[in-house]
């Protein structure tokens, strides 16, 4: 809870710190909500300023990144996965600081990127520097960083349910009880203490939208696959303009910002609309402010404006430009079908609002938060049928199409795999592993002959093996106690006899760990065509990972 109160507060100041940063370099709360018009403060210059925006901005966060917190530039959620997944949880206490004030001064200087990866670093920070202060072990660091996380999301966007599943799918990638509860904790208190603050109402106020017929959940479809192609489409994008400025650029990185600004503020200069986060632009597409052509324009747009800002060494999250993105593609396409089959369309600002979220999910491929965030995002339920259908879609579409999402393709380029298998235990095969077959049991063997067995040598399960040679399965000790407590006197070992897989002696400890577990984990034959001439138990998976010969 006190993780989850230091991330609302994080959150709130952080908010502040960007209106602050808007207002300072445009006049204005939020440039997007009055895009072309000229800076109060240099009304001479026109619309002009915006060319010198991110270049003022990135000569103050190039150096201060540079200086103090590397790991505060880009968009901050692969930082904490690494961290948790590599690092037991550990979080430099200076990155909260850092990236609150980098973040904020390029988002406020024109940086077209969100808000959600700096403030799930923030938090996540605060919950790291907390834990090691009280010198927490890594297993309950990782769960104060995934709290951290939780209220970074639930403070920031009102969404305390999203907050949760945002930290236990993406950045834990774990349900545990022990996990949920305590990231629920965060969550509630962040939550409660943003809406003190900020009042109770939904991020997004957005027109409400229903469905009007059957037949529009085919059209729903449609926009699922096009969304889990456009989300892939967007992440190679952003990789693509990041490799590109790699290449091109020669000089200091702390400089960095400030000469790539110059390309973002033409960008910026040509789509005002695109200047920060951009959530009016967002909701008056939505509501129907835009022509189809204008919105290709600003999709295609926010993906260069966010790519670049990220390229030239920018701060800040790609979930917001997900959601705009998504947006912008959804409307497009339900103005396209309001065009040729106004039935199906009565409303095109609901494929706006169903495109935002399967965008996020074939980006991200967290479909569970994709959901749930743009439920509480919107407070609208009455889409939720369509919503989970595009969703589910888009994810399985980007799983297809790319083997890593927007967040996990910038740990891979750097040769980290989150999601590759434990390494000490691909790389042993079973059969380096493997004991000796133990005396099978005859499948006539009795309930006393099995008690008198089991007994006598301890085993926790054996095989049973007829005259041919031939494995019939395996007998837990744990059946044949409950048969003695049953008085079932009349069973014999085939009776009780579990059909288990029989492990090839060529596949990784990997893959036998996950059979080991999936069939109860007492022991599994080893060997081929249904003979068996091995036999693996835990401990002799243990014994093979930490290089320790077994026993004789």
């Amino acid at each position: 809870m006190v993780v989850g109160l230091g991330a609302g507060v994080g959150a709130a100041v952080f908010r502040w710190l960007i209106t602050t940063a808007t207002r300072a370099f445009t006049g204005h709360d939020d440039y997007s909500a009055a895009a072309g018009a000229a800076n109060p403060h240099l009304p001479g210059v026109g619309r002009w300023f915006v060319l010198l925006t991110p270049v003022v901005a990135g000569l103050v966060y190039g150096p201060l990144v540079y200086r103090f917190a590397r790991e505060a530039r880009g968009h901050g959620v692969p930082e904490v996965m690494y961290a948790v997944a590599e690092r037991g949880g550990r979080i430099r206490p200076q990155v909260a600081v850092v990236k609150a004030l980098a973040s904020a001064l390029c988002i406020g200087g024109g940086g077209s990127v969100g808000r959600e990866g700096p403030i799930v670093q923030i938090g996540s920070a605060l919950g790291s520097t907390l834990g090691q202060l009280v010198r927490l072990p890594e297993s309950r660091l990782r769960i104060l960083v995934a709290c951290g996380a939780a209220g970074g999301i639930a403070a920031t966007f009102n969404t305390p349910i999203a907050g949760v599943f945002f930290a236990l799918e993406l950045i834990l990638a774990d349900f545990a009880v022990e996990s949920f509860a305590a990231v629920v904790l965060a969550a509630v208190a962040a939550a409660a203490l943003s809406r003190a603050v900020f009042g109770d109402q939904p991020f997004l106020a957005l027109p409400t939208f229903t469905i009007g017929s059957a037949a529009q959940y085919a059209a729903y479809v449609v926009l699922g696959l096009f969304a889990g192609g456009v989300g892939v489409g967007w992440s190679r994008a952003l990789y693509f303009i990041e490799d590109l400025c790699d290449r091109l650029w020669r000089g200091p990185e702390w400089l960095r910002p400030a000469a790539g600004g110059l390309l973002l503020g033409g960008v910026l200069l040509a789509l005002p609309q695109l200047y920060g986060v951009g959530y009016p632009v967002l909701g008056r597409a939505v509501g129907g402010g835009y022509a189809i052509g204008f919105v290709l324009l600003l999709m295609v747009g926010k993906i260069l404006a966010t790519s670049l800002t990220i390229g030239i060494g920018g701060s800040g999250g790609v979930f917001a430009p997900s959601l705009f993105v998504g947006a912008m593609l959804g409307e497009a396409y339900g103005l396209a079908l309001h065009a040729a089959a106004p039935g199906l369309a009565p409303s095109p600002g609901a494929y706006a609002l169903v495109g935002m979220g399967a965008v996020f999910a074939g980006a991200a491929r967290t479909p569970i938060t994709a959901v749930l965030i743009m439920f509480e995002l919107t407070g609208e339920y009455r889409i939720i049928l369509p919503l989970m259908l595009a969703i589910a879609l888009s994810a399985g579409i980007s799983k297809l199409i790319s083997p890593d999402t927007i967040y996990t393709r910038k740990l891979l380029r750097r040769g980290i795999d989150l999601q590759a298998p434990d390494r000490a235990l691909a790389r042993i095969a079973v059969t380096a592993a493997a004991g000796p077959l133990p005396a099978p049991l005859s499948p006539d063997a009795t309930l006393a002959d099995l008690t008198v067995r089991f007994a006598a040598d301890g085993s926790t399960a054996l095989p049973v093996i007829d005259d041919a040679g031939r494995l019939l399965g395996v007998v837990p000790a744990l059946e044949v106690e409950r048969a003695v407590q049953d008085a079932a006197e009349h069973v014999t070992a085939a009776d009780l006899a579990h059909t288990v897989p029989l492990l090839s002696g060529g596949e990784s400890l990997e893959d036998a760990l996950a059979e080991l577990t999936r069939n109860g984990g007492a022991g599994l034959p080893v060997g081929a065509n249904g003979v068996a001439s091995g036999w693996l138990t835990h401990r002799d998976l243990l014994h093979a990972a930490a290089g320790v010969r077994k026993p004789a």
